[in-house]
């Protein structure tokens, strides 16, 4: 049997802006998606937190999972992640904190130490330079983990008492160790960093140190797949997000172009070993394909929990994509949910 079978399978979403819609829109589009992912019995919904960027809707991660978080009743939550250099410790207890006690254990507080954005957008986010680099990341999430325990100087209401699972999240090595030593379940962004996929879960598990929370480490990789009724269908809707990655390498980034717009853009040489690059590390296809290429990434990994995130025009092909790669996982409704971590 095939572990993608076995292992929670989950949705990250960056609420995706598409050429000729709005962020109303994108942020409609992404409640529907999460319903689809509950009743087809997707384990985990979580939002990306991006600044300054007119292709993608989830700038503010907490606002949004309260509003999923309504409008679903039981698949869970959170942040992938939210950008902790970004932003105060405190705020950031203060807001999962009440996450977890208007939706108790359904939310998850995903945290990464890279902004996330450009300086400049993290210097507004802040208003001060202090704090801005990812050096200060070690302090200021024991600082956060304070808040949750209670044992801060300041009281973070409602935080005490009100402590989601909180993992890290990483693209390198980093983020590996530091989960491995806290005794953290451990996040990885397969899908723009597939070449430090095995090295950082190495890492991690090799400096993981049993906890309060873990006992051995858990490990989640988040890996970007398309999924259509065909390999075609599936590559031409794949379009857009190589032409969205490289204008956001020259630094023109918007929103999301269709699959016309994709096929008619006047890529350089240069374009084109940038996408088939990053096309290489992603799982587009037919079911069939699909399937492969994932058990081939768990195999590798030896993942206990997939994550996916899709990037396509039409909302009608996301929704089709998650539909039938929760049948390439062989998922039901009726997934047991208290048999997955946290």
């Amino acid at each position: 049997m095939s572990r993608l079978s076995e292992i929670p399978l989950s949705v990250l979403d960056l609420a995706p802006i598409t050429s000729g819609s709005d962020a109303t829109t994108a942020l409609r589009n992404s409640r529907e998606l999460a319903q689809q992912a509950e009743r087809l019995g997707y384990h985990r919904y979580w939002f990306a937190e991006h600044h300054n960027m007119p292709g993608i809707a989830s700038s503010a991660p907490a606002v949004l999972i309260g509003h999923i978080a309504d409008a679903t009743s039981t698949i869970r939550v959170g942040s992938g992640g939210v950008m902790l250099p970004n932003h105060a410790p405190l705020v950031v207890a203060e807001q999962f904190g009440m996450l977890e006690a208007l939706h108790p254990g359904r939310i998850d507080l995903g945290i990464g130490r890279a902004p996330g954005t450009d300086q400049k957008t993290a210097r507004a986010l802040r208003r001060t330079e202090a704090g801005l680099s990812a050096e200060n990341f070690p302090q200021e999430l024991t600082e956060l983990i304070k808040y949750f325990e209670g044992t801060a100087e300041l009281n973070a209401v409602p935080a005490a008492g009100n402590k989601p699972p909180i993992w890290l999240l990483g693209s390198s090595g980093y983020s590996a160790q530091a989960a491995g030593l806290l005794g953290l379940p451990f996040a990885f962004a397969h899908h723009f960093s597939a070449q430090n996929t095995l090295p950082a879960l190495e890492l991690y598990r090799k400096h993981f140190r049993p906890s309060e929370v873990l006992s051995e480490p858990y490990a989640m990789v988040c890996a970007s797949v398309i999924v259509a009724d065909t390999d075609e269908h599936a590559r031409w809707i794949a379009g857009p997000g190589a032409l969205s990655f490289v204008r956001l390498r020259q630094g023109r980034p918007g929103p999301l172009s269709t699959p016309e717009e994709a096929a008619a853009f006047p890529y350089t040489e240069i374009d084109e070993l940038v996408i088939e690059d990053r096309m290489s590390t992603q799982i587009i296809g037919s079911p069939e394909t699909v399937r492969a290429g994932l058990d081939e990434l768990m195999e590798s990994t030896a993942a206990d929990e997939l994550m996916v995130t899709t990037i396509v025009h039409g909302h009608e092909d996301r929704l089709r994509s998650f539909e039938l790669l929760s049948e390439v996982a062989e998922r039901t409704p009726s997934l047991d949910r208290s048999a997955a971590h946290t």
